[in-house]
C-alpha cells in the first residue's frame, strides 16, 4: 500500500514534470483527443449504462470535478480499460490522440485525468494524495456503472494502477504497466548508472554529492546535485527518448492541446515520499499483469520492471528493443498488437509465462 519506506539513496525526480510549459486554457475550450472526438469508426452496443456512453464526461469524487472521455469497442466479457496517464499532473490527451486510434477498434478506451490534471479540476484545498488519487479512481469505475475495470498505466499511472489494484483487487479484470514507476530507489540507480556512462565528470560530481552512501552503491548519485538547467533537462529528455523525432511528436500534440502541467499533484505527491516509495503489496494482485519496459528507458530501467514482474503471482514482462519510456509511440504497432491480445484473453489464459 501507500508508504514511503526509508532508503539509502533519495532519487531526484526522474518523471520529467516540470518541463512542460505549454500555456494553459479554460478546460471548456478544449477538445478531446481525436479518439474522443472522431466518433462513429466503432460500433457500440445502445446498452452500455449512462457512464460508458461515448464522449466526454463528468463526476465528482469528495468534492472536486473530475474528467474522463469514452471511445472504442465494447465487447462482452472484456472490461473497459481505464488509461491512468504519468507525471504526476500530465493528461491523457496525447495518449488518446497518438495510442487510442490503435487500441480503440478492439477495446472500450477510458481516458481519465486525475485530479488537478488536464480537464479536472485543482481542488481549492490542495487535497492532493495517493490515497485521494486512489479513491477518484473508485468513484471512477462507480461512475461507469461496471464491476470491473482493466487498468493501463504509463510511467507515474504505473504506480497509481497498483495502489489502485491492491486496494481494491475484486474490482481489476487485467492490468497492463508500461514504463512504470514501481521502485524508485531501483529507478533511480538506473538514472545514475546511466549519468556514469554518458557522462562521467558529472557523474563524479553527483556521487560525491551522495556521500558516504555512494561508497557501497555505485548506483547512489545527487544526479541534480551535479546537473541543473538546460544540463539536467537534456539529461531527463534523452533518458526517455531514444528517437528525438518521437519526442517532437509528442511535444507538438501536447502543445495542440492547450492543457499545462501546474505542478501541484507532483510537489505534493513528492513531498509525500514518492521519491523513496517501492510497491510490496504483491500478494494482493492475483489478477493477470502485463509488465512492458522499453530497452532504452533510463528513466525507469529494467531491473524494476523485472523485479515487478517476477514478484506478481500472474505477473509476464515485455522488454521492447527499441522502446524508451514512450514505447507506444518507439513501437505502436506491437503494443497495440500486444495490449489488445492480453486485455481481450479469457481468465484462464492468464496463466503466468
Amino acid at each position: 500500500m501507500w508508504k514511503a519506506p526509508v532508503v539509502s539513496v533519495r532519487i531526484a525526480l526522474f518523471l520529467l514534470v516540470l518541463t512542460w510549459t505549454v500555456a494553459e486554457r479554460p478546460a471548456a475550450a478544449q477538445s478531446a483527443g481525436r479518439s474522443c472526438t472522431q466518433q462513429g469508426s466503432t460500433a457500440v452496443p445502445n446498452t452500455v449504462s449512462p457512464g460508458l456512453e461515448d464522449g466526454p464526461h463528468t463526476l465528482i469524487v469528495d468534492g472536486v470535478r473530475l474528467w474522463y472521455c469514452v471511445a472504442g469497442a465494447s465487447t462482452p466479457g472484456v472490461a473497459p480499460v481505464v488509461y491512468l496517464h504519468g507525471g504526476p499532473g500530465g493528461y491523457s490527451y496525447d495518449f488518446a490522440a497518438l495510442a487510442g486510434p490503435r487500441l480503440e477498434p478492439a477495446l472500450r478506451m477510458v481516458y481519465f485525468d486525475q485530479r488537478g490534471s488536464g480537464h479536472s479540476e485543482r481542488p481549492w484545498t490542495q487535497a492532493y494524495s495517493m490515497d485521494a488519487l486512489v479513491e477518484d479512481v473508485e468513484g471512477l469505475r462507480r461512475a461507469l456503472g461496471v464491476p470491473k475495470i482493466a487498468l493501463l498505466g504509463h510511467s507515474f499511472g504505473v504506480a497509481l494502477a497498483l495502489e489502485y489494484a491492491a486496494r481494491y483487487p475484486a474490482h481489476v479484470s487485467r492490468m497492463v504497466l508500461a514504463g512504470g514507476l514501481s521502485d524508485a530507489a531501483a529507478s533511480g540507480r538506473s538514472m545514475c548508472l546511466r549519468l556514469a556512462e554518458v557522462n562521467p565528470e558529472a557523474y563524479a560530481r553527483a556521487r560525491a554529492a551522495a556521500g558516504s552512501a555512494s561508497s557501497a552503491d555505485p548506483g547512489a548519485c545527487k544526479v541534480f546535485e551535479a546537473l541543473s538547467g538546460a544540463d539536467a533537462q537534456a539529461f531527463l529528455q534523452a533518458n526517455m527518448y531514444p528517437d528525438a523525432r518521437i519526442q517532437a511528436l509528442r511535444d507538438s500534440v501536447k502543445a495542440a492541446s492547450g492543457l499545462r502541467h501546474t505542478g501541484e499533484l507532483s510537489r505534493a505527491l513528492f513531498a509525500a515520499g514518492l521519491t523513496e516509495w517501492r510497491f510490496t503489496a504483491f500478494d494482493r494482485l492475483t489478477m493477470p499483469v502485463l509488465v512492458i519496459a522499453g530497452q532504452h528507458d533510463y528513466q525507469v530501467g529494467l531491473e524494476a520492471p523485472r523485479e515487478l514482474a517476477r514478484s506478481l503471482p500472474q505477473g509476464q514482462l515485455r522488454v521492447y528493443e527499441r522502446g524508451g519510456h514512450h514505447m507506444y509511440l518507439d513501437e505502436p504497432e506491437r503494443f497495440a498488437r500486444e495490449v489488445i491480445g492480453f486485455l481481450r484473453e479469457s481468465p484462464n489464459q492468464g496463466v503466468k509465462r
